[in-house]
């Protein structure tokens, strides 16, 4: 960790304040779909599809794709402000894979299945083991959003790090 200066401690730290400030409303938006709204529209397959409908429910895939695109670049910023702070740098590194992870596995199961919970509201139909999918998308769902939080809580000991190396 030579030549570091305290202006660049300084962006460091900005950046990576502001990357956990945004995952932590991240984690407040998720818990409350996952706890207020999920329950709803689980609560009576088909039926209650319409909810996740754009401009007739709560669909909220603009949010999400904004306040994802949003929460990325600033993981990566503080990826690149932190990066010739080597155990900060490392464990960001981590807690990045993780969080990709996760997006990957957001991408690959929970966005298509809410896709076509969408396209059985707007037809209705009578869609095979609904009840066992959205259980599994909402038991599911409890997983990811923990590992979330999870990755949320590990930028607490790596901003409490970089501000004791300047304080």
């Amino acid at each position: 960790m030579e030549n570091i200066t305290t202006s660049y401690l300084t962006r460091a730290e900005t950046w990576l304040c502001i990357t956990t400030l945004i995952y932590f409303l991240m984690n407040g938006a998720q818990i409350f779909e996952t706890l207020i709204l999920v329950p709803k529209w689980a609560a009576s397959p088909p039926d209650n599809f319409g909810l996740l409908l754009d401009g007739r429910g709560v669909s909220l895939k603009i949010f999400w794709i904004v306040f994802h695109s949003l929460h990325e670049i600033t993981f990566i910023l503080a990826i690149i402000f932190c990066w010739k702070i080597d155990p900060v740098r490392n464990w960001l590194l981590i807690l990045f894979a993780i969080h990709f992870a996760v997006r990957a596995w957001t991408l690959s199961y929970f966005a298509p299945n809410i896709i076509d919970f969408q396209k059985i509201a707007e037809t209705p139909s009578h869609a095979k083991d609904l009840i066992t999918r959205t259980s599994l998308w909402q038991a599911l769902n409890y997983i990811r959003v923990a590992i979330f939080i999870a990755v949320s809580l590990g930028f607490i000991p790596l901003c409490i790090k970089l501000f004791n190396l300047q304080h």
